[in-house]
């Protein structure tokens, strides 16, 4: 659905965005995670064909961005991060405006309009002016705006920017929506929880270079150095702990509550160790996993945060 093929971006001396490589599938919902002015919003509105790139190329829907922009802009939605809106239309009015331009006609347009506002769980405001919505319902309308027309690929810059917490909850909610219903998304951030359980794909970008990208796990994967462990026994933690931190294998181990934090030295991957040693000990082991790295991790480990 999306590709882009040495994707560069310069401006003067500045490369904004630099042999950006990218694909998507049908279906993928894609984090573009990086600091501020890391070259994300370049990104996107090249795909939307709103800028020309200095040189590379990139395909929406197999569509060119040089030659087939008309084609790209009826099957995309682009959602800026900032955006304005008609302070004296309502909520309804506003979306029937889009949908007129979307040429949308008039026997379905109230209906398309009325659904969308559904999805966006919004339509208690549909008679409200737009002025008085808060900054999250905004944001919300501004989603049901690029839905009207059923957009294959969804570029949402931003979308949970300058929310508070319960309303980036909401758009959250409404991204796993959008994408059980099958719509290719790409969506920018820094604010990288919102990204964590949405999203099956994630890049982290800065300076315009594309440092990682990929499945999320296998990204986490990546930047992982040493194999951090959870461990629960049923008696006689403080033991265990003296037990484990004797090894050689073991870098360090850390009480958190009931559970052991272990953490493996650089170049242990193997901890089948751990449970044999620790039955052969006397204790009763009730919980072995591999602690997952977060998202804030792998960010801060490949980022620099020069530009934050």
């Amino acid at each position: 659905m999306i590709e882009t093929r040495d994707l560069t971006k310069i401006y003067g001396d500045l490369y904004a965005v630099n042999r950006l490589n990218l694909r998507l599938e049908r279906g993928d919902v894609f984090g573009f995670i990086g600091p501020n002015g890391a070259g994300k919003t370049t990104t996107m509105r090249i795909l939307a064909t709103l800028l020309n790139p200095t040189f590379g190329e990139a395909y929406v829907c197999g569509y060119s961005i040089y030659n087939g922009a008309r084609e790209i802009r009826r099957l995309i939605g682009y959602m800026p991060d900032f955006f304005g809106v008609y302070d004296d239309m309502t909520v309804i009015e506003y979306l029937e405006f889009f949908a007129a331009a979307y040429r949308i006609r008039p026997p379905k347009r109230r209906q398309i309009c009325e659904s969308v506002l559904e999805l966006v769980d919004l339509a208690f405001k549909r008679d409200a002016l737009v002025t008085n919505l808060s900054r999250g319902m905004t944001q919300r309308l501004g989603l049901a705006r690029v839905l009207l027309h059923d957009p294959q690929v969804l570029l949402l810059d931003e979308p949970a920017s300058g929310l508070d917490p319960r309303a980036r909850i909401e758009v959250r909610n409404l991204l796993k929506r959008l994408r059980e219903m099958g719509k290719t998304i790409l969506v920018s951030s820094h604010i990288l929880p919102e990204l964590a359980d949405v999203c099956n794909k994630i890049g982290i970008i800065e300076r315009g270079n594309m440092l990682v990208q990929g499945d999320v796990r296998e990204v986490m994967k990546q930047v992982r150095v040493n194999v951090v462990l959870e461990v629960k026994v049923q008696n006689n933690a403080d033991g265990a702990a003296t037990l484990l931190a004797d090894r050689p294998e073991v870098e360090s181990v850390e009480r958190r509550g009931e559970l052991l934090e272990v953490t493996l030295r650089e170049d242990v991957t193997d901890f089948a160790f751990i449970p044999e040693l620790l039955i052969y000990n006397g204790y009763r082991l009730e919980l072995l996993r591999e602690k997952e790295i977060s998202l804030e991790t792998a960010f801060m480990a490949l980022t620099k945060g020069a530009l934050q």
